[in-house]
């Protein structure tokens, strides 16, 4: 039990509490909008932007964020060229992503291990830039959703009613995209590239089939996410377990 008070398990316990807060905040807006696969996506192409950070010595988890970011560019800029095939857009980037990091792998074999790191999380390594970097999202996620959670609201069910009400729709679209690149680039190291749409959708999920208003569910997905992060981290601890599998494992029983 000595893992528990240990100085490496409380900054992983204190980055997955601030990931298990912006995650389904974010979350709940990406699957009232179907658009639950951007998750995978913008994870993809954050692990091409740490294959390159470690390539060129940058800081990965910054390299990554600014991957994901463009990545949200060009997958709103796509979504509306395909407006009858928006899906197209999250297919292309991708594509795109997961060409980039399979290239930069091949680059830079010594960096691999390092890599893969990203791709199952490593949360025990994270470093107080880390948690700086991720506690300055969890603000920004926090603040911004807040300033405009009923424009949000509106937009998730309803994009055309949005925009003949006078919602700067196009600005909105956008906005959620760059949070939803923000917080995918940053849980990457918490739970990795492959489980990380699972910290996005399923306690948005489970919220929704218990909650009766938006608002609510809400707030119980954050409950839901935090309860899964806490006991996750303990369990994985306590018997040597894969924190980011036990934490996705614990959501999904």
């Amino acid at each position: 039990m000595e893992i528990l008070f240990s100085d490496f398990f409380q900054r992983a316990l204190a980055g997955g509490l601030l990931i298990g807060i912006t995650a389904p905040l974010i979350g709940v807006f990406l699957v009232l909008r179907r658009l639950s696969m951007i998750g995978d996506t913008l994870a993809h192409v954050t692990i091409a932007g740490v294959a390159l950070g470690f390539l060129t010595g940058f800081y990965p988890l910054g390299a990554g964020l600014i991957f994901a970011v463009v990545a949200s560019f060009a997958i709103e800029k796509l979504r509306k060229a395909y407006k009858s095939y928006a899906e197209l857009s999250i297919a292309i980037i991708m594509s795109g992503g997961v060409a980039l990091a399979s290239l930069f792998f091949t680059l830079g074999k010594g960096y691999n291990a390092d890599v893969m790191s990203y791709l199952f999380g490593s949360i025990y390594t994270l470093d107080n830039t880390d948690l700086i970097v991720v506690g300055i999202v969890t603000i920004a996620v926090v603040v911004v959703v807040s300033m405009f959670f009923k424009e949000f609201f509106l937009l998730s069910f309803e994009e055309d009613a949005a925009s003949v009400s006078g919602l700067p729709v196009k600005l909105l679209n956008m906005l959620i995209t760059i949070l939803t690149a923000l917080v995918i680039s940053t849980a990457i190291k918490i739970v990795g590239s492959l489980l990380v749409s699972a910290l996005l959708t399923i306690p948005v999920a489970i919220s929704l089939l218990l909650s009766r208003s938006f608002k609510s569910s809400v707030i119980l997905a954050v409950i839901i996410s935090e309860i899964a992060v806490v006991g996750g981290l303990v369990v994985a601890g306590v018997w040597n377990l894969a924190p980011g599998a036990t934490i996705v494992l614990l959501l999904i029983s």
